[in-house]
């Protein structure tokens, strides 16, 4: 039975259980391990900790990763590409170069009769009015155009200084917050308008959850990410279910 894979937050660039390089090399065999059986796989945003494309520049490394995916590519296996909040500033090296489509906001697709929401999270659901509008500002063309002007060497590393002066260790992320859960209130307001979704798959949340929503038939789920987690999704075309690559004492909340 070929399946379809999700995996979201890699956040290659910065380390965290694993270093990133190495984080990188088990993520490429995880993709070994899935390519026989690989009807599909969606990427779900935050594949990179910071990524920015001039003209005729990409970021430095992730080697092992791109040829990977230009591998599975030759292989006639659909990969999809969503941006999240940390590598939003994608444009078209992906679809050039390895034909893989980039989306940039939440889609429905039908697989095997079952209807998904997919998308990366940030900016759905209540409050966070604050990133809301710095989204705002960072997906504006005149800005994406300023930021063009500097130097890579310049912009890239004061983004992936800001990146990091961003990032803190939040309790939030290591617990399942029930009702609280804002991803989860957006699948439950969502539902009400879009009754026959089945699934609503995101990242964003760094937590690997699975859980019933209001109406008793759709599903939230949260892919996880790949700091500590390691956790992914699969859909063998009857179910939708998570997982997680070398390492046995992962956990799906709540």
């Amino acid at each position: 039975m070929q399946k379809t894979y999700f995996a979201s937050d890699f956040h290659l660039g910065v380390n965290g259980r694993l270093s990133t390089q190495d984080r990188e090399k088990q993520i490429v065999r995880w993709l070994t391990h899935i390519q026989e059986d690989a009807e599909a796989i969606y990427l779900v945003g935050d594949i990179f900790d910071f990524w920015f494309e001039y003209k005729t520049v990409i970021p430095k490394g992730y080697i092992r990763l791109l040829g990977k995916l230009a591998e599975l590519r030759d292989a006639q296996i659909p990969i999809y590409f969503f941006t999240g909040n940390h590598d939003m500033w994608m444009f078209d090296y992906f679809t050039k170069e390895l034909d893989i489509p980039i989306y940039r906001q939440p889609i429905l697709r039908e697989i095997h009769g079952k209807i998904f929401f997919i998308g990366h999270g940030d900016g759905l659901g209540p409050n966070d009015y604050g990133y809301k509008r710095l989204k705002k500002i960072f997906a504006n063309s005149f800005c994406q155009w300023l930021f063009h002007r500097l130097h890579p060497n310049f912009g890239i590393g004061l983004a992936r200084y800001l990146s990091a002066k961003s990032r803190k260790n939040d309790p939030v992320e290591e617990r399942f917050l029930g009702e609280n859960e804002w991803l989860l209130a957006y699948a439950n307001r969502k539902i009400t308008q879009i009754p026959h979704i089945d699934y609503f798959v995101f990242g964003h949340r760094h937590l690997p959850i699975d859980t019933l929503l209001n109406n008793q038939r759709g599903r939230y789920i949260n892919i996880g990410e790949w700091l500590h987690h390691n956790s992914y999704g699969i859909y063998d075309g009857k179910d939708m279910k998570l997982a997680f690559f070398e390492n046995s004492e992962g956990v799906v909340f709540p």
